[in-house]
């Protein structure tokens, strides 16, 4: 695996093989990496603030390189007597609610210095560089790279090196594992049984592998990404899944300075500080990851649905940030894994009638109605569904005494399985036009959901 380090700061160090001394051991590693203890019959005894021998992602597999070997015997540095504080990153997010992320990542770099980096996506993510630029104080960047990215990305990728002076750090996936994947299941396995499996191989484990060379790590997440997942994140916390160099629960701090911000207002800044963008935004691009697995989004859809869009809207996180999934299922979730009864209903108005399980039932056994329906299928924790509320109300509104019913049937939970069975369900939403002298109905098949191209649809069939 190639990797590269980079730091705005001129004094950082490169390189995976470079002496060290016991004189020496406050020295910072410049590589993520994995922290690897010295050989049994070379073993130094260090302060929690000087464990930093940090071995680079690409030296896996040797021994004592990282290291200048130590003689036999045990050397035992002399014991400092130090109060080690733990700090309340919870009280720190309270405090910081309201802050910039100008300041919030000034604070980040203060506190952690060369132990901390930016995770940078190749997308709008780069107002995260543009911040750490404006702070003035060194800072490291790193990118997974997973072999299936857009042209355009890495094209961006080389911008934005040049743009800052810097020198991306790019983690690679296994390539054993990469060629058991795709020759066992082949290149495209994830439009059948879901993108978790190839993510973890891709995208998780080369992050797991690069944290574990941090302290803490800053990331791009904001709350109106992903309604479903990301709406509660603070602006920093203790990491609930990875670990850093130190090891164990507890040992990363995660860093989120623009979980406050809107993302009209993060292309706002970027625009004025005239900031590099990658090209696929300009093609209708918001969320960007492997090229497989994007696309573009159109009016009327959450900027997500743009990201494994054959799969619900509650699957929609590659495992990076799976913390931010709920795990107390007995709130949120029923049996059968769909989110239960909790939240509120959306698609309200008297123009549209709510549907029960008998009700659709029995209008998709007649064959001759009174009237043509249109029908969307639902869950009201969907935000792609939250997404095309305000067209399909108006919809309703409009066709208000023309003829056309206009319904919604909640098809989550134990209604799930019926739903996909008899009425078409693939993902959230899904919409059906029931015409008047045809049992079967029809599934709208386009992504275009704003008023004018549905009532097309209606029009075209009615």
């Amino acid at each position: 695996m190639a990797l590269a380090l980079t730091s705005s700061s001129s004094a950082a160090i490169s390189g995976s093989g470079f002496a060290r001394s016991a004189a020496s051991s406050d020295l910072k590693a410049a590589q993520i990496g994995s922290f690897r203890p010295l050989d049994r019959q070379a073993t130094v005894i260090l302060s929690s603030k000087r464990r930093s021998t940090v071995r680079p992602v690409n030296a896996e597999g040797r021994r004592n390189e990282s290291i200048a070997p130590l003689a036999a015997a045990t050397i035992v540095a002399p014991e400092v007597s130090e109060k080690v504080e733990v700090e309340d990153f919870e009280l720190l997010a309270k405090e910081l609610d309201n802050a910039s992320p100008l300041h919030i990542i000034d604070k980040a770099l203060e506190k952690f210095g060369n132990d901390i980096a930016i995770a940078f996506s190749g997308a709008e993510d780069v107002a995260l560089i543009e911040y750490a630029k404006l702070t003035g104080r060194p800072f490291r960047v790193f990118s997974l790279d997973t072999g299936r990215l857009n042209p355009e990305t890495y094209r961006f990728f080389d911008e934005v090196e040049k743009h800052y002076g810097i020198h991306i750090e790019y983690m690679f996936p296994d390539a054993v594992e990469v060629q058991a994947l795709v020759r066992g299941k082949g290149l495209f396995s994830f439009y059948e049984d879901g993108h978790q499996e190839c993510c973890r191989v891709r995208k998780v484990r080369p992050l797991r592998r690069a944290l574990k060379g941090l302290r803490a790590w800053i990331t791009g997440q904001r709350k109106d990404q992903s309604p479903g997942t990301r709406s509660e994140i603070p602006v920093v916390q203790v990491d609930p899944v990875f670990e850093g160099m130190d090891g164990g629960i507890g040992s990363l701090v995660k860093w989120n300075p623009v979980a406050n911000v809107d993302g009209e207002d993060i292309w706002s800044f970027l625009r004025a500080m005239n900031v590099p963008v990658n090209s696929l935004h300009s093609q209708g691009y918001v969320s960007i990851g492997c090229e497989p697995c994007t696309r573009a989004v159109l009016p009327g859809q959450h900027e997500r649905e743009g990201r494994w869009w054959w799969e619900d809207a509650k699957a929609k996180e590659c495992g990076l940030h799976k913390g931010n999934l709920k795990q107390n299922g007995a709130a949120h979730l029923n049996g059968n894994g769909n989110e239960a009864a909790t939240e509120n209903d959306i698609f309200n108005t008297q123009n549209l009638v709510t549907l029960s399980r008998t009700g659709i039932e029995n209008l998709a056994k007649l064959e001759n109605r009174k009237e043509p329906w249109i029908v969307v299928l639902y869950a009201p924790w969907c935000q792609f569904c939250q997404a095309m509320e305000a067209s399909y109300v108006e919809l309703a509104d409009k066709l208000a005494g023309s003829g056309v019913k206009v319904g919604k049937f909640r098809a989550d939970g134990d209604q799930k399985e019926y739903s996909q069975k008899e009425l078409q369900l693939g993902s959230f939403p899904t919409i059906l036009f029931f015409p008047k002298h045809s049992s079967k109905p029809i599934k709208y098949p386009s992504e275009k959901r704003d008023v004018d191209s549905l009532m097309a649809f209606v029009n075209a069939l009615r």
